[in-house]
């Protein structure tokens, strides 16, 4: 019987492992990095040891670190959770070899299936070699074999991109997985990302638990999942199931699983098969009313599946909430999370509490929030309108796209595919801030100012502030008066600090506002508060490339230095945070006039990596 569960990763998975296990009366140990101490799952652990380091090669990379963590911690047993280490089997064997329970498949079925392209050769499909890339083959796209979640992936439409995607992919799986190794394969354009949740025991019953959507996906990262696959035809949706339990038997899986296909004119190819818990598990687990980490320690502790799965149960849809900004280019956004907080009715999975910091050592997403439902039309709008009453006080987030793409007539009508953001981003993307929301502000901020001298019995000058709301500047004007705040064209039926009811056309509107600093959140839209009179700018030089996020330099251009010439557009500097790099590229064709920085520098947002001097007048 397992006591002790040692989960080997962090933040929000390794939250949700802890979450079952108190529930088993389990005792339960964390690992984090430096960067971790005061994070969510470190301090929700019965205990936590410490991985020196901060980036993930130094912490959670580290097999024989947190293997010596659970020992000295006294667990019996090691979850991996997803991501680092999970499909590592060579972690799995140092788990096992000190005499611990592994919460996961054999490293000899890990070894077949977590390389994507060991797990092609065993459904009988090769990738592509670099070789044999040729134009008439594109589109192709470069994945990593270890790991997923876009990490370490790259589109390639033309041969003369293939070189620099590999070398990019390369470095970012190595980070990200510590393993490098990736692989060409063809790009199937507008398909479906459709998968099954299999489950087996070991005493040969496997279970295939439904189809699941992933095609929402931007940048290769799933953004939107549900449960069941809507509008396969039946005929495909056995064949999928048949397929999954066949790549499960066919390594004697034993544990939670998931396989994973491109789906295009009702045929099914084949993907990869990830021997580990997704992190869109929840819909599954809500479909079917299941727990899928007790179901995982009930198979590690040896016991038997019943013959047939439990029937599902209406529809489930999950949405990732990501710290990052739009407005930029969907840069990650670091800083504190003040607060997060979800409505009744839905289910809320994230690694952080009030108040804790959003790093730049991991990935951005801030948590999951699904909603269950006994339609797909229910649970679309349930989780809509969730999303839309969500508190979020913190970095810009990925909210106002989640809620547009659950509205989308393409996505409600079920004809959706992987393109879909190619076709949609920009209008889903648009800004849309409340008209109301500066006024919201300023009101909230004045309140109580005039029992301090804002009221005169004679007329004055109105009262003016000014907020930055998606990249553009507002102000606004307010009187004080005798009975209170007026502003032109609105009543004002109430104004304190945290609350602001206008009347505009005979509609009454609610605002709740709160302010951190600079920043204020009124209902759903982040406002910055603007000096009343703006410091002078800090002088620049023309084409200067500023960090855009805390991060590291990871690679100068080969060969680059101060006087090269450059071309617009052409690679200067690759910064590597929460996980991904990120190009600066020349704004400009021209000269090189500064270059500061060097690789393996730590640098904070705006710090100066290069000059471009442009060679027009």
């Amino acid at each position: 019987m397992i006591t002790s569960v040692l989960v080997a990763n962090r933040g929000e998975i390794a939250c949700r492992v802890f979450r079952t296990c108190r529930e088993w009366g389990i005792r339960t140990v964390a690992v984090h990095s430096d960067a971790d101490e005061n994070a969510l799952h470190a301090r929700v652990a019965d205990t936590a040891v410490r991985l020196p380091g901060a980036t993930p090669a130094d912490t959670y990379l580290r097999a024989d670190l947190i293997v010596k963590a659970a020992v000295a911690a006294g667990a019996d047993a090691v979850h991996p959770g997803y991501g680092f280490l999970s499909e590592n089997a060579d972690f799995a064997r140092a788990v096992l070899d000190a005499g611990l329970v592994w919460i996961g498949p054999s490293p000899e079925a890990i070894e077949a299936m977590a390389s994507k392209t060991r797990a092609k050769a065993l459904m009988g499909l090769a990738p592509l070699r670099e070789d044999e890339v040729t134009e008439a083959g594109l589109p192709v796209l470069v994945k990593a074999a270890a790991g997923g979640g876009g990490r370490g992936m790259r589109v390639v439409r033309r041969l003369e991109e293939l070189s620099a995607a590999l070398e990019g992919a390369r470095a970012e799986a190595a980070s990200a997985f510590g393993d490098g190794e990736v692989f060409v394969e063809p790009y199937v354009e507008n398909g479906r990302h459709v998968e099954v949740q299999v489950l087996a025991d070991a005493h040969g019953t496997v279970w295939a638990l439904g189809t699941r959507d992933c095609s929402l996906q931007r940048r290769h990262q799933k953004v939107i999942e549900e449960a069941p696959a809507p509008g396969l035809s039946e005929g495909l949706a056995e064949e999928l199931r048949t397929l999954a339990v066949r790549a499960a038997r066919a390594v004697a899986y034993v544990g939670a699983g998931t396989v994973e296909f491109l789906v295009a004119d009702d045929r099914a190819h084949f993907l990869e098969m990830n021997t580990r818990l997704q992190v869109e598990h929840p819909v599954t687990e809500e479909i079917f009313g299941l727990d899928l980490v007790a179901e995982q320690i009930r198979i590690a502790e040896g016991h038997a599946l019943a013959p047939e799965p439990p029937r599902a149960r209406g529809h489930a849809v999950e949405a990732r909430l990501y710290a990052e900004d739009p407005a930029d280019d969907w840069t990650p956004q670091t800083g504190t999370l003040h607060r997060l907080t979800a409505p009744e009715g839905i289910r809320l999975d994230t690694g952080y509490g009030d108040g804790d910091e959003i790093g730049v050592h991991y990935d951005p997403m801030l948590a999951k929030l699904v909603a269950h439902a006994p339609t797909r039309a229910q649970a679309l709008r349930k989780l809509a309108g969730a999303l839309e009453r969500t508190t979020i006080h913190g970095p810009t987030t990925n909210r106002d796209l989640l809620i547009r793409s659950l509205r989308h007539d393409e996505f409600t009508s079920a004809r959706m595919d992987t393109g879909f953001y190619d076709r949609h981003l920009t209008q889903l993307t648009e800004p849309a801030p409340d008209p109301y929301a500066p006024l919201a502000a300023a009101l909230a901020d004045a309140h109580g100012r005039s029992r301090f001298g804002g009221w005169r019995n004679l007329p004055s000058q109105p009262q003016t502030k000014r907020y930055a709301v998606g990249g553009e500047e507002h102000e606004v004007h307010y009187r004080h008066t005798r009975t209170g705040p007026t502003a032109e064209g609105v009543r004002v039926v109430h104004a304190d600090a945290s609350l602001v009811i206008l009347e505009a056309d005979g509609v009454r509107r609610r605002f709740e506002v709160a302010r951190y600093g600079d920043q204020v959140h009124v209902n759903t839209t982040t406002l910055t508060a603007l000096p009343r009179f703006p410091a002078p700018a800090t002088e620049r030089a023309p084409g200067s490339l500023l960090a855009p996020m805390p991060g590291t330099v990871v690679k100068i251009a080969d060969g680059l230095i101060t006087g090269s010439s450059v071309q617009a557009g052409e690679p200067i500097v690759w910064l590597e945070a929460m996980k991904m790099q990120h190009v600066i590229s020349a704004p400009a064709t021209g000269t090189v006039t500064a270059l500061p920085v060097s690789p393996g520098q730590q640098v904070e947002m705006g710090t100066l990596l290069a000059v471009v001097e442009s060679s027009r007048p």
